[in-house]
C-alpha cells in the first residue's frame, strides 16, 4: 500500500478506528489497541481474525480512509 495511506491511517487513527471496527466486527478493542494506527499491525490483526487476503484488507482500508 502507498505510504500516503499509511500516514493517513496513523494521523486519523481515532476517527478511523470506529470505521475499522464497523467494517470488521470480529475485531476487539484489544486488537485495535495493539495496532495503534500502524498499518502493518492492523492488517495482520485483521488477517488473523478473518482469514482475508492482505490485498483485500488493504483495499478496504484504503476505501475507509477516503
Amino acid at each position: 500500500m502507498d505510504a500516503d495511506a499509511k500516514l493517513r491511517l496513523r494521523g486519523r487513527w481515532n476517527e478511523v478506528r470506529g470505521r475499522v471496527k464497523e467494517a470488521w466486527g470480529s475485531l476487539t478493542d484489544d486488537d485495535l489497541d495493539r495496532a495503534e494506527g500502524r498499518w502493518d499491525q492492523l492488517v495482520g490483526v485483521i488477517q488473523r481474525r478473518t482469514g482475508e487476503t492482505v490485498e483485500d484488507i488493504e483495499r478496504r482500508l484504503a476505501e475507509l480512509l477516503r
